[in-house]
């Protein structure tokens, strides 16, 4: 099953390098992260505008693993949870 993560811009306090090092060491060992990215600048296509996402969502991860729990642990150790903030882990369909 492949997942994507969601992160959001709402910790209590900033997220150090230290934690994003020991975050992508742990991920890259578990064999289940697949990679992920920023999310910035922000171009809106269509006739209705809609809540600026980037300021609430400001990067994604991806995720794939027959079991789900193995990814829930890994995010234990997540840099915006351990500073009181939000990710959210969604799965995606396969078509």
């Amino acid at each position: 099953m492949e997942y994507i993560l969601f992160i959001h811009n709402n910790t209590h306090s900033a997220t150090t390098e230290e934690q994003w090092d020991l975050f992508f060491e742990a991920a890259n060992k578990s064999g289940v992260f697949i990679g992920g990215s920023e999310i910035t600048n922000q171009t809106q296509i269509g006739e209705k505008g809609v809540k600026n996402i980037t300021n609430e969502i400001v990067g994604y991860m991806r995720f794939n693993s027959k079991d789900k729990s193995k990814i829930l642990k890994l995010l234990e150790k997540h840099p915006v949870v351990i500073q009181g903030g939000t990710v959210e882990l969604c799965e995606t369909p396969r078509t």
